[in-house]
């Protein structure tokens, strides 16, 4: 492994014991997950020289503060921000003992009717998931809050959003979470996303933005849900993770392929009997369209955010780590 993808020296906030110890700690605990998580079997390095030791930074960043940490991952379609999450909470649950609920701004996805009546009311490009103005933030900000109280018997339910019907679930098989956290991790593609400008929105970035939101309305509607909205949902995060996609071009490939792993496991779990029409597996045409609602806060937070995040994990076009990049340097960890 080379220097570029280990953690600075300067910020591993553990001993050469503690981060053994946490290191088998982790491999333990993690060996039943591993092969569901199909991450490569180079993990014990990847644990020693990155995983680990953002961990104990992490950790090391929780215990200046009182309460719980509220951690937000930022990354486009594919970056692999759930993975991180799996591998953060068995690493700092198992190996430090802490707390950690997790949520994704994926399971705050507006109903299909909810999203339906804005592509009325506001723009039709509104019914497809996944842009600023296509959650409920409100929901979002009350399991933050919820979750931050200080109340063992407390129940935060966070809701499940099902993308191969591209709908929520009923609030029944919801998670259930009780008491408080040590660490509350949000991720998300556009979590930490700041507005544009007028002057940035004027242009098209794509040719789904030329022929369906000729005026402008689609986007700008966005733009003004990040200058409201989600600016109180992202005002709870104490702390940004960001995974930095090397291009684009990677993000089609890899929201490709999640397209792909989805598409099996709906095979796998409904009999080849049963009627599948309900089901809204995408085709490459139609994710080539998908992804294009994204382009313009992709390629701007690509820009953006390595500048803002307090630590930016740098992939190359192999899905590996190449770079680290730490913003605000723990100082005496």
């Amino acid at each position: 492994m080379s220097l570029l993808t280990r953690w600075p020296r300067n910020q591993l906030c553990l001993s050469d014991e503690e981060r053994r110890h946490a290191v088998n700690a982790v491999e333990q605990a993690f060996a039943a997950t591993l092969e569901s998580l199909k991450v490569d079997i180079g993990l014990k390095e990847m644990f020693e020289e990155i995983y680990v030791p953002l961990a104990a930074w992490i950790l090391a960043r929780q215990r200046r503060q009182e309460g719980p940490l509220v951690l937000g991952i930022n990354g486009a379609q594919g970056a692999g921000k759930s993975t991180l999450f799996n591998l953060l909470e068995v690493i700092l649950g198992e190996g430090f003992g802490l707390r950690v609920v997790g949520f994704s701004i994926d399971d705050l996805y507006k109903t299909r009717a909810d999203r339906e009546l804005l592509a009325e009311s506001v723009h039709p490009l509104l019914v497809t998931r996944g842009v600023p103005g296509t959650h409920d933030v409100d929901l979002g900000v009350e399991i933050i809050d919820s979750l931050c109280a200080d109340d063992p018997d407390r129940i935060t339910k966070i809701p499940v959003f099902d993308k191969s019907i591209d709908d929520r679930c009923p609030d029944s098989v919801w998670q259930e979470w009780v008491g408080g956290a040590d660490l509350i991790v949000f991720e998300g593609w556009c979590v930490g996303a700041q507005p544009q400008s007028e002057a940035e929105l004027a242009d098209p970035a794509n040719v789904l933005e030329r022929d369906e939101d000729t005026d402008a309305v689609w986007r700008t509607y966005v733009n003004e849900q990040l200058k409201g909205p989600y600016k109180a949902l992202f005002e709870r995060l104490d702390m940004l993770l960001m995974l930095c996609v090397p291009s684009m071009d990677a993000v089609y490939e890899w929201r490709s392929l999640q397209e792909k792993k989805l598409a099996e496991r709906v095979r796998y779990i409904y009999d080849t009997q049963q009627p599948t029409d309900h089901l809204r597996i995408m085709n490459e045409d139609e994710i080539q369209r998908f992804i294009q609602h994204y382009e313009r806060l992709t390629r701007a937070m690509l820009e953006q955010m390595p500048e803002q995040a307090d630590v930016t994990l740098f992939l190359n076009e192999n899905h590996k780590i190449a770079d680290i990049r730490v913003l605000k340097p723990l100082r005496d960890c």
